[in-house]
């Protein structure tokens, strides 16, 4: 009985931690919009040097954010390769499996760019972030790819999931092939991190409230060696390649997935 009611008040105690985390989440995006990123414009500098500034104002947030689900006991962490990150040009890919997958990686990574709904350009809480950090919309695909290209071929990084949206638990990985095309287009360092979520939470199918009965979840992000892309720039046509690809990152992100199934501590 008793330890019934300790599971009952340490779930009522995470769910409660959840609720102040997003609401915190929504809160704080809208302040950085309305009071934060309007200091920033006018500061002088090029466009570039203000893009990187809102980037590290989101890293810091999100850092933050990061930070606070784990004191509260919503949630515990790893990271395995992170010296393998923040390298300029770079293509970070990465699986999907829960909500703050985003967030975790941009919390890791001080100045980078990623692809974002169109939808979201609209959200209070998203807004300023998107427009002040420099991330790109996924509202036109052709323009997308080539906006993702000059900036990593400026010395830009990115982060970007080719699954395009959260993965369904149980069901083979698909991705969408802009990734690869991006990678190969911008002749990208490609650097892929491996997400795991133990006990599943926050995925496509679940709401926020959602959360595991009996214990915190735990997020681990594992990076992994740079996918070495000469064989597949040789290949011709360039759709050839591109498909070819993205079948490499897809059998490769299936195969992390069962090397770092999180069986829990």
């Amino acid at each position: 009985m008793g330890k019934n009611l300790a599971y009952k008040l340490n779930y009522v105690w995470r769910l409660f931690g959840t609720a102040v985390s997003f609401t915190t989440f929504g809160i704080g995006g809208f302040l950085l919009w309305v009071l934060v990123f309007p200091v920033l414009s006018i500061l002088p500098g090029s466009c570039r040097q203000k893009i990187k500034r809102g980037q590290h104002v989101v890293h810091y947030s999100f850092f933050a954010f990061i930070g606070l689900m784990h004191r509260i006991g919503i949630m515990t962490y790893e990271i395995v390769g992170l010296e393998k990150l923040n390298r300029p040009g770079q293509l970070i890919l990465a699986n999907h499996p829960t909500l703050v997958d985003i967030v975790f990686l941009i919390s890791r990574v001080r100045e980078a760019s990623c692809i974002v709904k169109a939808s979201l350009w609209r959200n209070p809480a998203m807004r300023g972030p998107i427009l002040n950090a420099g991330y790109i919309s996924n509202g036109d695909p052709e323009q997308m790819i080539e906006d993702c290209v000059d900036w990593l071929r400026a010395g830009g990084s990115m982060i970007i999931f080719p699954e395009g949206t959260r993965s369904v638990p149980g069901n083979p990985y698909r991705f969408q092939r802009g990734a690869a095309a991006i990678a190969l287009q911008a002749g990208a360092v490609v650097t892929p991190v491996a997400v795991s979520c133990y006990p599943s939470t926050l995925t496509k199918a679940e709401p926020w409230y959602s959360i595991p009965y009996r214990r915190r979840f735990h997020l681990a992000m594992h990076v992994g060696e740079d996918i070495p892309l000469a064989e597949f720039q040789r290949i011709e046509p360039k759709s050839i390649a591109v498909r070819r690809l993205n079948r490499y990152l897809q059998d490769y992100f299936t195969q992390q997935r069962e090397i770092y199934q999180y069986h829990g501590k």
